[in-house]
């Protein structure tokens, strides 16, 4: 068992040693410049791990410093502020109340939009407090009723047909139309789809949803797996590289790095000679 135990805390501190670069080689790329026309969209979201210990936020980080550096990456792409910003999130409040902390500690205007699929999911959960289970009708009601109606920037009548139908229905019935009611009241200004849709702007986080499947919980939520903070952040880091497709390209660039901190800082006074 010890010798077992030695070998996988070796595997651990190579691959530390291999994801030591990335924020490194990250921060020194130059994006392609893009038009003012061009809508930047940033997305952010949280995923969890087994870990070893308890840890609330991300592996090694707090959400505020990760978004700061979703911003970072963002305003390297319009340093100007001239194109229009908009912050894809799925109503936490925690997450809301940082992404508007960042853009105004940067004094950028943001335009912060609810995945429309959590608001599908909220009108479902509504929809069960008034039909059977599997009934045809809950479909048209959530769908053909109160979905397209979100849609068309109507959430104030949605609010007020909803907020109608739970008075009649007992109070052990309604948690979810009253939770839906909640919900649209609270994000009313995030929900203003018609106005996204005519801007051209993506409604879904669906691209920060399957990256949280692919990088988190593809390789990080196997059975029985436990995670220790400095291996999980280092797989986590060499799984991004590879999905983004940079992994050749950093693994050059770790080298050269590698060979200044092992020869060039040793060396850089000179050889001393020796009788």
């Amino acid at each position: 068992m010890g010798s077992l135990l030695e070998e996988l805390a070796r595997r651990e501190q190579l691959v530390a040693q291999a994801a030591a670069d990335v924020d490194a080689f990250y921060d020194a790329q130059i994006p392609l410049p893009c038009t003012s026309s061009t809508v930047l969209a940033l997305s952010v979201d949280a995923k969890g791990i087994a870990m070893r210990k308890w840890l609330c936020g991300s592996v090694i980080t707090d959400p505020g410093a990760v978004i700061a550096k979703v911003f970072d990456h963002a305003e390297a792409r319009d340093p100007a502020h001239a194109r229009s910003w908009v912050v894809l999130v799925d109503g936490a409040r925690h997450q809301l109340d940082l992404i508007a902390a960042e853009a105004a500690r940067r004094d950028i205007g943001v335009h912060i939009v609810i995945d429309f699929v959590h608001v599908l999911e909220k009108l479902w959960a509504a929809a069960w407090c008034l039909h059977p289970p599997s009934a045809p009708a809950a479909e048209d009601w959530v769908a053909t009723t109160h979905a397209l109606a979100l849609l068309a920037g109507h959430t104030d009548q949605v609010v007020t047909a909803l907020t109608a139908q739970a008075t009649v229905l007992p109070a052990r019935r309604r948690d979810g139309l009253d939770a839906c009611v909640r919900y649209l009241t609270n994000n009313a200004e995030r929900l203003r789809y018609d106005q996204a849709l005519e801007a051209g702007w993506p409604i879904a986080t669906g691209v920060i949803e399957g990256a949280c499947r692919h990088l988190i919980a593809d390789r990080f939520d196997h059975a029985g797996a436990r995670w220790g903070l400095p291996g999980a952040e280092a797989v986590l880091k060499l799984r991004a590289l590879t999905a983004n497709g940079h992994l050749d390209e950093y693994w050059r660039y770790h080298l050269a790095r590698q060979h200044d901190r092992v020869h060039q800082s040793c060396y850089k006074d000179g050889y001393a000679l020796t009788a």
